[in-house]
């Protein structure tokens, strides 16, 4: 056959349609990613602090922009050929997302508690306590790569969020699972720890992500399609292969819930969270939660809607144990950043009260809070004092880097009674106690759960809080009714970079627990996942 024969005419050929204005959020931080890691390659060693951090910082903010804009003009559509929903959930979560990034970046770029040294290694190929790192440290050599890291990872957690296919959504959770594996083994002290919570970090990651992609497989199996909302129509005609669909569902669900760090999937949480550079560990628990969440909900909301009844007895399951091992092993924790990973264990099951309650606005809630709303709400009350409870971890130091075991914390009130105050707010505000966000937060979750019937999950978390309660009070009680020994650890100066991050945490604590009006609102007005 004549080549000419073999070329389709050109009417055939449809050219897609990308909706770049949309899509120019994810863009602008993509795209600032790659400028990163160019000017990494090329910038003289002395400028790439400063250049890394002023682009990561302005891209954040254009991104935050265009967000705001988008959100204003109720933007809602699927883009992208139908791979990407720009809703309102998703607009609410990238906005989310890109504040707490930002506040994250300037926790990475603090330099003043550490000597003038950041909290990350110098040479992350040099082996730790080998002479070059000894030379490195001298140096101050800086591993600045991890700004566009940085980016492309909250890229692909907005990515992530806003998927509206499940190959986007397996593409996304990989653009930014494989930065945060890097980051985790990034830390200047105490790098053995770090190194093997990056390497529990990715070979977990990596079973989790292969768990999701066979998932993926089967309901394509079923479906013939990997769209939402095909998969939704599949669900609503088709007769058989219900076995398929229920098998997908299941490893579906177990790649999603890792990343949730729900149990029997959290195993990696505390490992982690303490291995990690603290800055990093305060981005991870506020960043990475809140797009697998929003991603969890899509997936089963969108998609897998139509087998509530299946699915759901086993994320009630999944929610009381979250919520009872979150709860009760932190109880034995004698480290502060493994407490407070039980304890966002804790509250993911929480937040998996308002998921499993499936009160919408289209299914019998007409003046009541939505399961979309409740959970969006409940992650801004959650993230702001996350990060601002690790950067104050990172203020508490002694001769060894940061003293994190609890008995170092004795008597801190008497020695730094500001620090010690703040970081006791934090900690009655993860408690849920009155007038802090963490009370209006659980308020949100658990209306929505009652509203939607899962009553029973709403008494499990109330008597779950009451656990949650006591090893948190320990925490201050420790810090303010113990004496202060003799070798306790220093508390550091911290430059503006940190003391921002703290005061916005501590104010975002204070305004969401008095006046959650606004954000709630801003969260209703959200809406549902568009289908």
């Amino acid at each position: 056959m004549p080549l000419a024969a073999q070329v389709l005419p050109l009417a055939d050929f449809v050219k897609p349609k990308i909706e770049y204005n949309e899509l120019a959020p994810l863009l602008v931080v993509f795209g600032a990613g790659c400028v990163g890691v160019v000017a990494e390659a090329f910038l003289p060693r002395a400028y790439r602090h400063l250049v890394q951090v002023a682009l990561a910082i302005v891209a954040l903010v254009a991104a935050g922009v265009l967000t705001g804009i988008l959100m204003h003009d109720k933007k809602s559509l699927v883009a992208a050929q139908g791979a990407i929903s720009v809703d309102g959930p998703a607009l609410f979560t990238w906005i989310i997302l890109l504040a707490l990034t930002l506040i994250s970046v300037l926790l990475f770029a603090e330099r003043s508690i550490d000597g003038g040294l950041s909290a990350f290694a110098g040479q992350a190929a040099a082996v730790p306590g080998s002479e070059a790192e000894r030379e490195g440290t001298a140096a101050k050599v800086e591993h600045t790569e991890i700004f566009p890291l940085t980016l492309f990872a909250v890229g692909g957690m907005m990515l992530f969020a806003s998927a509206n296919d499940l190959l986007v959504l397996f593409v996304a959770l990989e653009v930014f699972s494989l930065p945060l594996y890097l980051l985790c083994g990034l830390a200047r002290r105490r790098r053995l720890i770090s190194q093997e919570a990056a390497m529990k970090y990715f070979l977990l990651g990596a079973f989790a992500s292969a768990f999701l992609l066979y998932g993926i497989a089967l309901i394509y199996g079923y479906a013939g399609t990997m769209s939402l909302p095909g998969i939704s129509d599949a669900l609503a005609t088709k007769t058989d292969g219900d076995v398929i669909l229920l098998a997908g569902t299941g490893l579906v669900g177990v790649g999603l819930l890792f990343k949730v760090g729900a149990v029997p999937f959290h195993s990696w949480t505390p490992d982690v969270y303490q291995g990690a550079p603290t800055p990093i560990t305060g981005f991870m628990a506020a960043c990475t939660k809140i797009a697998a969440f929003i991603g969890l909900m899509r997936v089963f909301y969108v998609a897998l809607g139509g087998t509530r009844w299946d699915w759901a007895p086993m994320m009630w399951i999944v929610a009381i144990l979250t919520m009872v091992v979150g709860s009760i092993v932190a109880i034995t924790q004698t480290d502060v950043k493994r407490m407070l990973a039980y304890s966002s264990i804790a509250h993911a099951g929480f937040l998996l009260t308002a998921f499993v309650g499936l009160a919408q606005s289209g299914s019998g809630v007409a003046n009541g809070i939505t399961s979309t709303q409740a959970v969006l709400f409940y992650l801004v009350c959650y993230g702001f004092p996350t990060i601002g409870a690790f950067a104050l971890v990172t203020l508490v130091r002694d001769a060894g880097g940061e003293a994190t075991h609890l008995s170092r914390w004795a008597g801190l009130g008497k020695k730094s009674p500001l620090l010690a105050g703040i970081f006791a707010f934090f900690l009655l505000g993860f408690a849920g106690i009155p007038l802090t966000a963490g009370f209006t937060g659980k308020w949100a979750v658990f209306t929505a759960a009652w509203t939607g019937g899962a009553w029973p999950l709403v008494v499990v978390a109330v008597l779950c809080s009451l656990v949650a309660a006591f090893f948190y009070v320990r925490v201050i009680v420790l810090m303010f009714f113990s004496d202060l020994p003799a070798d306790s650890p220093d508390v550091a100066l911290p430059g503006w970079q940190t003391t921002t991050a703290v005061a916005l945490g501590l104010a975002a604590t204070v305004v969401l627990g008095l006046v959650p009006g606004p954000v709630l609102d801003l969260a209703s007005r959200a809406g549902e996942f568009i289908r």
